[in-house]
């Protein structure tokens, strides 16, 4: 009996060994591509680095930080991405959700469905940036036409301060959606017909069936696609970048986009890295929180 299981404690190390054997390439990449540039931001923000300076010989300790915490247009920056994240999380949810379950009732000519929306999901982001950039043009964009055509005024899309934010968020959904319809989709083609047959039998209205059986088991697949969906919201860059440059004034200087200006155009890299390190924090923090809560739900 001892033996067997030294024997068997013996055959379990070897396993181990062999499959961390097999995993090191993978690790060693993940670290070089991954871990190693983080670790390079990390030590380059304690440090005074800029691009006139390009070296180590200044250590800062947390000045960096605390420069970036006590900046008014970083704070504002990352309230105007905050804001932006969750308009555009929430919109696309609950447009995703409702195409979504309407096409989950579709039977037929589904698969031309699924080629038109992922349309837009396929395009480059700079792509979509330019078309849109066109269509918007207060003089020659499609967009004013249109309106013009019904006697509406033309709308200064990306010139107005107060209008500018509502177009990035307009022209992310029109890009983004599909992401969430599809998997949202994919979850709702993977539950179970029995709850919802045994609901029927009992007399629940599609309401009833839709709060106390749809909603409860897609919980999982909704903190999924919602924390993927945040993750990629708060780095949006390419839009801004094209379309609006943070402008018109810094009505769109999303903190992406702000820490770029910091890094070459302030030439600061150590001050953009303690920003980047911040705001590393900042998702890592809600990936956590949203993880644990959706392992609570299993």
């Amino acid at each position: 009996m001892i033996e067997s299981a030294h024997a068997l404690t013996l055959t379990d190390r070897r396993d181990r060994r062999f499959g961390w054997l097999m995993a090191s390439p993978s690790l060693a990449l993940l670290f070089l591509v991954i871990l190693f540039p983080v670790f390079w931001a990390f030590y380059t923000s304690l440090h005074d680095y800029t691009l006139i300076s390009p070296n180590f010989d200044t250590f800062t300790g947390s000045a960096n930080f605390i420069k970036a915490a006590e900046d008014g247009q970083f704070r504002h920056s990352l309230w105007l991405t905050t804001f932006f994240v969750v308009a555009v999380v929430l919109l696309e949810f609950l447009l995703g959700f409702l195409v979504a379950l309407a096409l989950n009732k579709v039977e037929r000519f589904k698969a031309i469905y699924y080629a038109i929306l992922l349309c837009p999901l396929l395009m480059n982001p700079v792509i979509v940036g330019l078309i849109w950039r066109m269509f918007l043009h207060p003089n020659l964009g499609i967009v004013n036409y249109l309106l013009s055509v019904v006697g509406i005024a033309p709308v200064n899309w990306l010139g107005s301060t107060k209008i500018a934010i509502w177009t990035v968020i307009m022209v992310d959904i029109w890009h983004q959606v599909s992401f969430m319809i599809v998997l949202l989709l994919a979850g709702l083609s993977a539950l179970p017909r029995e709850p919802y047959e045994a609901a029927r039998v009992d007399g629940a209205s599609p309401l009833q069936c839709f709060w106390r059986i749809t909603v409860p088991l897609m919980r999982p697949v909704i903190i999924v696609t919602l924390l993927i969906r945040l993750i990629f919201a708060v780095k949006t860059y390419d839009l801004i970048y094209i379309m609006t440059r943070g402008g018109p004034g810094i009505s769109t200087d999303f903190i992406s986009y702000f820490i770029y200006r910091t890094a070459f155009v302030s030439l600061n890299i150590g001050e953009a890295s303690a920003m980047s390190i911040i705001l590393l924090g900042i998702i890592l923090a809600l990936t956590v929180y949203l993880y644990r809560y959706m392992r609570s739900l299993t």
